[in-house]
């Protein structure tokens, strides 16, 4: 998909930045959104600090030692701070923050600093197929072996590694391609959480029996058109365990993958459900209906609860999510968008100070801390690590899904291919302009232009 929590999921209006969200051009943090200035000063999460940290007075250094760290200048940094004070007052660790441009002035930034060694100890990086792009096994250190890295959730791992090789520790929460849906509307109709993709249309089919828009379509924002698609991943890989794989490598096709396949399909079947009006309707828009209650379920990723909050503060505890529902229940998983991740220049001057940073960043109480200047639009990825007693009600409808290990990162985060062009195609075929099929072969003719213009091998 759209990397990047996303060259994101934020001084950009609010349309650009959530269509960087959907376009892989930039940070994928989810350490700050629009919630931030009324997070929760204080949450009880915060107190408490585990074991792994508890002995910092004999780890603190005489002497100051000062790490900068690179991140792009989108990404609120309101959190991190507040996670680098304490570092600071626990380990004498000072952090300079080294802002970047976004975007491909961004990009070629970093590119240039590690090409001439003049990269900073600690870096802010999409991670996923850009990061890897980076040759991290060329510049950054191995943390494989790393104490800290066992308390990293298995599916951030495979984002950031490089031949059974770790790279990055997480920097933050997660965010999912899910389903948004008004929990006031579900309870006046006595529905319950689909867990099969026939259990949601029979839900559908009640909505619009009520009289109500059962599914949100705003494809006036084009790239909303795509939420369909890119959500379904995690159950793709229940049935085709090694498509990214083989499709990064020119062996399959979503035309002729059915696995991948039904998830054109699965759009075109949600054409009788949505608004008379999806053509023209905004996400604003969208947002708008479902806190209303007139749409009751708008396929979404989660950084719109953000948006829901800060708009409409008093509504966003009617908002639940759950997992795009798989065929079969069993199969049913969440596709994840893994926050960006935090790398060391294993050639700098501080590694070692660094890995302290990272060890308590990437700890239960680092991701504490943070919460308390920015609401997490997901579950964490740090093991341990857990919500604060003000996160979103939809945010902890899905830690069951990382609980029980039913997630997987989205596609964009295990292949450097996405075509351009789809969010004209799931366009069509959202509206019933094209057929799955005729535009899932024509999504595979996308992706061989770009995997070219990238130099893939076997292609």
């Amino acid at each position: 998909m759209a990397q990047s929590k996303k060259k994101t999921i934020l001084a950009l209006t609010g349309a650009v930045l959530l269509t960087s969200a959907l376009t892989a051009c930039g940070s994928n943090n989810n350490n700050g959104n629009a919630a931030n200035a009324n997070a929760n000063k204080s949450p009880d999460a915060a107190t408490e600090s585990p074991a792994a940290t508890s002995d910092a007075s004999s780890e603190r250094y005489e002497k100051p030692v000062t790490l900068k760290l690179m991140i792009d200048n989108q990404t609120s940094t309101e959190g991190i701070k507040a996670v680098a004070d304490e570092i600071e007052k626990r380990y004498n660790i000072k952090t300079e923050f080294d802002l970047r441009p976004g975007g491909d002035e961004g990009d070629n930034l970093v590119k240039t600093r590690l090409a001439t060694g003049e990269m900073d100890d600690l870096s802010f990086y999409n991670s996923g197929s850009l990061f890897k792009a980076l040759q991290p096994e060329k510049y950054f250190l191995d943390l494989t072996s790393e104490p800290f890295m066992q308390n990293v959730v298995d599916s951030f791992l495979p984002t950031v590694s490089v031949d059974g090789k770790t790279y990055a520790a997480p920097s933050g929460a997660s965010q999912a391609g899910a389903w948004l849906y008004n929990k006031k509307v579900y309870a006046e109709l006595g529905l319950s959480v689909p867990k099969t993709w026939d259990e949601l249309k029979a839900n559908n089919e009640k909505i619009k029996a009520a009289g109500k828009t059962a599914v949100i379509g705003s494809y006036k924002d084009s790239w909303t058109s795509q939420l369909i698609v890119l959500a379904d991943y995690a159950n793709v890989t229940a049935d085709a365990p090694t498509f990214a794989d083989d499709f990064t490598n020119n062996k399959a096709k979503f035309a002729d993958t059915p696995a991948a396949l039904r998830s054109f399909q699965k759009l075109a079947e949600m054409k009788d459900y949505m608004n008379k009006d999806y053509l023209a309707t905004t996400y604003d828009q969208a947002l708008k209906m479902l806190v209303d209650g007139t749409g009751v379920q708008y396929p979404m990723l989660t950084f719109a609860l953000s948006n829901i909050f800060a708009t409409y503060p008093d509504k966003i505890d009617d908002i639940g999510v759950f997992a795009q529902p798989a065929d079969s229940a069993d199969k049913t998983a969440l596709t994840v968008w893994m926050p960006a991740g935090i790398a060391i220049y294993k050639d700098g001057k501080n590694v070692e100070a660094a890995k302290k940073w990272i060890n308590f960043f990437a700890s239960p109480e680092g991701m504490a801390l943070l919460a308390t200047k920015a609401k997490p639009e997901g579950p964490y990825v740090i093991k341990g690590a857990t919500l604060p007693n003000d996160a979103y009600a939809g945010v902890k409808e899905m830690m069951p899904y990382f609980d029980n290990g039913n997630n997987a990162p989205a596609l964009e985060f295990l292949s450097p291919l996405k075509g351009p062009s789809l969010p004209q195609l799931t366009v069509e075929v959202g509206a019933g302009m094209k057929s799955p099929e005729d535009n899932a072969k024509a999504y595979d003719k996308d992706v061989e232009k770009q995997a070219k213009q990238l130099g893939i091998a076997g292609w």
